[in-house]
């Protein structure tokens, strides 16, 4: 057995709590930092994040905390599970609270407004003597904690943090396989979102199956043509990270994003979707940013382009959807081996 961890995780939604009650079932101490200090004593008090989470027992070596020097005191690894828009300020505040030893990772599936950053990208910002890595894949917070079987991937630019993640968060039942593309598997985790209200609005139509496995494929290809030119390897879009999260995200009501996608199909405003939900539906602020970036790019995206302008442009659910699906690139596969 590996010797324990000292771990921080910041961010107390859904997923950072499953993450780090795995972690603290394996044997580590884990502090787990939240804004709310309402929430952090109730978790404490109670052994569950009753708002998140009821009935997910936690593990007596996981403790919440709103005092991030306190969290990050001691600790050798802390992952960052905040939402995009407020991940740097996170990151620049425990800059100055660990040593350039502590392993960063960032479980943050999104990208910042500002200069269209990847979380792993801030992280070689603000700290760029720290190694670093990012998770990803279809996880499903709610299905982790009731214990089904999900696998995540690791990606990192060393061997040593893979490892070290591996050995922190492999169980029974949340298995961890290693990348070393972290641009791929961070691009797989923050596009999906996007293409997961697109099959929201598709399910809300009630298209059918054909034209459903028609529209993931084709998100899939598309999502992949934009991360090559970011720098990521295609191949890594048919791993966990690309088509196993863009498939759970895109067919399950568990998926905020998807769920955003089904009450904009059946005609409800965005801000009423938005004012009802408890947690960030990464895919809307991921939107804007990415048709800019395509546009500058000059990436063919037609699925997001058809989205922005039923998001922003306030043209009809049904006439953008099939003016969408009409308009792909007649190649099927994207990239082929000679």
């Amino acid at each position: 057995m590996p010797d324990p961890h000292a771990v921080a995780v910041l961010g107390g939604g859904s997923f950072g709590t499953v993450i780090a009650n795995i972690i603290a079932g394996n044997g580590n101490r884990v502090s787990l930092w939240l804004r709310n200090e309402e929430r952090a004593n109730s978790i404490n008090l109670h052994r569950q994040n009753l708002e998140y989470l009821p009935d997910y027992l936690l593990d007596d070596k996981l403790w919440a905390t709103t005092a991030l020097e306190q969290a990050v005191a001691g600790v050798d690894i802390v992952l960052v599970a905040v939402p995009s828009k407020s991940f740097r300020e996170v990151v620049r505040d425990v800059s100055g609270l660990v040593s350039t030893d502590t392993l960063l990772i960032s479980l943050t599936k999104g990208i910042e407004a500002s200069g269209f950053r990847l979380m792993s990208e801030i992280l070689q910002e603000e700290m760029p003597d720290n190694p670093r890595g990012v998770l990803s894949g279809p996880n499903l917070a709610r299905e982790i904690a009731a214990g089904q079987v999900a696998g995540s991937v690791i990606a990192s630019d060393g061997p040593a943090v893979n490892s070290t993640i591996h050995d922190l968060l492999h169980s029974d039942s949340f298995l961890v396989y290693s990348s070393h593309d972290m641009y791929g598997v961070e691009l797989g985790g923050a596009l999906k979102n996007v293409y997961a209200i697109l099959a929201g609005v598709a399910a809300a139509l009630e298209l059918g199956e054909n034209t459903v496995g028609m529209l993931l494929t084709r998100s899939l290809a598309e999502m992949s043509r934009f991360a090559v030119h970011m720098g990521a390897n295609p191949m890594t879009f048919l791993g966990l990270a690309g088509v196993g999260d863009l498939f759970v995200t895109c067919s399950s009501s568990l998926s905020r994003n998807y769920r955003v996608g089904v009450a904009l199909g059946k005609g409800q405003p965005l801000d009423d979707i938005l004012a009802a939900m408890d947690q960030v539906a990464e895919g809307i602020n991921t939107l804007s940013l990415l048709k800019a970036e395509a546009d500058r790019r000059e990436v063919h995206m037609p699925l997001v382009t058809g989205l922005y302008a039923i998001l922003y442009e306030h043209r009809p659910v049904v006439d953008v959807f099939d003016d969408m699906m009409h308009t792909e690139q007649a190649q099927d596969v994207e990239f082929v081996t000679s």
